[in-house]
């Protein structure tokens, strides 16, 4: 069992299931984490949630350093966190929408007889999934 003591930021659904984010506020517990200090919420799907314990505890997160669930969601594939990161891909599929519909942040830099170079901010190993289940229609650059 794990046990983590959180500052909760939202709860968010998306792929069948409810996400608590959450960001953790335990200097321990961090030393097991890729981002030391991020600036991004950790996500916990719910219903893997055994038990928790409300502290009385508050907590305050200034204005200008608030969670934006909309800009995290365009951001984050499969609900994986992790660090904020530039990828840039070509795509030879049949329709690049597919491509901008998963990925909001995709943008294309250019295009050569139906092959797209794509890049893209991302967070989290999430989109590595996405890419391989692409197969040879992604090329990663």
């Amino acid at each position: 069992m794990v046990k983590r003591k959180v500052r909760p930021v939202a709860i968010m659904f998306s792929e069948y299931y409810f996400y608590l984010t959450a960001f953790i506020d335990d200097k321990e517990v961090w030393k097991n984490f890729d981002v030391l200090n991020d600036s991004f919420p950790t996500i916990y799907r719910m219903d893997r949630i055994k038990g928790l314990q409300v502290l009385g505890e508050r907590f305050h997160i200034p204005y200008s350093s608030r969670f934006e669930e909309g800009e995290f969601r365009k951001r984050i594939q499969f609900m994986y966190g992790g660090k904020l990161q530039k990828i840039k891909f070509k795509y030879s599929g049949n329709d690049i929408d597919a491509v901008l519909d998963r990925i909001s942040t995709a943008r294309i830099l250019k295009e050569e007889e139906g092959i797209y170079t794509v890049s893209a901010e991302v967070f989290g190993k999430g989109i590595d999934m996405w890419l391989r289940s692409q197969g040879e229609m992604v090329e990663l650059l």
